[in-house]
């Protein structure tokens, strides 16, 4: 074997292979290495391949597993589980447990009561929707209530149909409508399994839309200008010295008791309930990426999984009640879920302890909250929304992806110079686009063999002294091939193959005799996609190149083998690894001086 050193253009060496010692001519049998068969699999039934496709999208982690060869009983027990996993945890619940729960409950509640205030009444959404999620939910440390995302989303696209000034009962009823159509359709995603959907809100993109949230609700609040505490201190302040009587602004009429059910103020029919349900999905779905989110993130530090699907049933259920029960929509809380994690909650009891005493503010205090200023809820929520501006994972979004921080910021100035539903547009916009440019533009390379290595083969760029074959280019696609990137593949590799041709022919190398595509990474083909192979051949015919093909997949080798492909190509074209053709192939080359 011979090396050539590097060259000023930084062209690492051709690697030359003996054939008597690394190959054999394909005339000495005896004395040549074994080379395995491209395996073609079995022909599937076509229905039964069609329910495996259905099955792995909808049902990867294979939900009724647990039902099999069970007695009826135990189905039965097992389906009110899956409904209701308090039924599951509930049976190891105990004394020490619930000493976390209930001082995470009570310092969630904290947070939450003097929060709601805002809103100049308080509402049932920091009650009911906690009570529902809790014997419905799947995380032990999300914390249920009005999120200032949600509701300043629900509130910007409210106002837009109805002015809650001039028509506060059409606003209120509007807002029960598209929090009813919130519920639906987070269970609708959760029920057909469609959580997927929600992915397409990159992570990026998120922070980017709640930093832009926070800095939106932050400057709102600047024009009134810790928690529970200063609400107590202030009010009795107020209430002692009558500053509401010299200019100081005071929540004033809060209305005691549980709100009435609102089922009949939800506008099932008419002009607005097509408006809400438009209002209640968009809502909706940020509600649900948000919770996911948060629900997905704790998940993690404690180590214990979370079932997408049944949370997003756990949040439809508990908007489509809330929305029966004078609430809006409710989601996780950021702060209060990463609150209740710092308090040492265990499970969801501590949504039923925050529930609870929301229930007893709602029922007998709340008038005792008359005085409380307007500048300290201010001060309150500004507070709260500080911690949505994450600079850490901004900082390493920049680091690890420009495209993701690119959609990060898109997110982040929509909407703090334009409106929070810009801000998604865009950020929903630059999260497509990042997909079809991987799509449509996917990655490959050349290959060249890793020094003091038999059979492997790597990336030049990421391996600067792998070495090329003489008279072989060995290029990988990393990506499926499809109708939407088939032609600039091929494009692609003739291009790399073009610039290769001009550097050995200004360094009198031999020239090219084979193409070997590396297709591990091709997970899937299309027609479009062999069309544009097949063009490659016919391209590589005219340059008296031959095509070779190496460690295909079965989805790929079975649809190759169905176009008859194999036959264009020629018998003996389709290795199953880079190595085996190279070898095979380098033992049929004339070498050229």
């Amino acid at each position: 074997m011979a090396k050539n050193v590097s060259d000023e253009h930084g062209f690492k060496g051709v690697e030359t292979i003996s054939s008597s010692s690394s190959c054999q001519s394909s005339s000495s049998p005896r004395s040549s290495p074994y080379v395995h068969e491209v395996g073609v699999p079995l022909k599937q039934n076509l229905l039964k391949e069609i329910a495996a496709a259905v099955k792995e999208t909808l049902f990867a982690d294979d939900p009724l597993r647990h039902f099999k060869d069970q007695p009826s009983s135990k189905k039965f027990i097992l389906g009110l589980q899956a409904i209701f996993p308090i039924l599951e945890w509930g049976k190891h619940y105990n004394l020490s447990k619930f000493k976390g729960d209930l001082i995470a409950g009570l310092t969630i509640a904290s947070l939450c009561i003097p929060q709601e205030l805002d809103f100049n009444s308080m509402t049932d959404s920091s009650f009911v929707p906690p009570l529902v999620y809790a014997f419905m939910g799947s995380s032990r440390d999300i914390a249920i209530g009005p999120v200032a995302v949600v509701s300043l989303l629900l509130g910007s696209l409210l106002q837009d149909e109805i002015d809650s000034s001039a028509n506060p009962v059409g606003y209120r009823h509007l807002a029960f409508t598209a929090t009813f159509f919130a519920g639906l359709t987070q269970f609708i995603l959760g029920f057909f399994r469609l959580g997927f959907l929600i992915d397409f809100l990159s992570h990026a993109a998120i922070v980017g839309f709640m930093g832009g949230t926070a800095v939106t609700i932050a400057l709102q609040q600047l024009k009134a200008i810790a928690p529970l505490i200063s609400v107590i201190i202030s009010t009795v302040t107020v209430y002692a010295t009558r500053a509401d009587k010299h200019g100081v602004e005071i929540v004033k009429n809060i209305r005691k008791g549980i709100n009435p059910p609102s089922v009949k103020e939800i506008f099932f029919s008419g002009q607005y309930a097509g408006k809400g349900f438009k209002i209640g999905v968009v809502s909706g779905m940020i509600a649900l990426t948000e919770a996911v989110a948060i629900g997905r993130t704790f998940a993690s530090m404690k180590d214990y999984q979370l079932d997408g699907n049944k949370e997003m049933i756990a949040l439809g259920t508990m908007n489509i009640v809330g929305s029966m029960t004078s609430c809006y929509v409710a989601t996780g809380s950021f702060s209060r879920s990463a609150v209740n994690y710092m308090s040492g909650c265990e499970t969801a009891v501590s949504n039923i302890v925050m529930a609870c005493v929301v229930l007893l503010t709602l029922a007998l205090i709340t008038p005792l909250f008359e005085y409380t200023p307007n500048a300290i809820l201010a001060s309150i929520i500004i507070s709260a929304v500080v911690g949505l501006v994450d600079i850490e994972a901004v900082t390493l979004i920049w680091k690890i992806d420009k495209f993701d921080f690119i959609a990060c910021m898109g997110a982040f100035f929509g909407v703090v110079f334009s409106s929070v539903e810009v801000g998604l547009v865009i950020a929903v916009s630059i999260s497509f686009a990042k997909i079809l440019i991987q799509v449509t533009r996917p990655r490959t390379a050349i290959l060249g063999k890793v020094p003091r290595t038999a059979t492997v083969y790597r990336n030049i760029q990421q391996y600067p002294d792998a070495t090329k074959v003489s008279g072989i280019l060995i290029v990988r696609v990393d990506s499926a091939i499809y109708f939407s990137n088939s032609n600039y593949v091929k494009e692609r590799i003739l291009r790399w193959l073009a610039d290769e041709e001009e550097h050995v022919k200004e360094n009198s190398q031999p020239r090219f005799q084979y193409l070997i595509i590396e297709m591990g990474p091709v997970t899937d083909i299309d027609t479009s996609g062999i069309h544009a192979l097949e063009e490659l051949f016919r391209a590589l015919q005219k340059r008296d190149i031959k095509l070779v093909l190496a460690n295909p997949g079965p989805v790929v080798v079975d649809k190759l083998h169905a176009s008859k492909f194999q036959e264009l190509i020629g018998e003996g074209r389709i290795f199953l690894t880079v190595a085996d053709a190279v070898r095979i192939c380098y033992s049929k080359m004339e070498l050229e001086p």
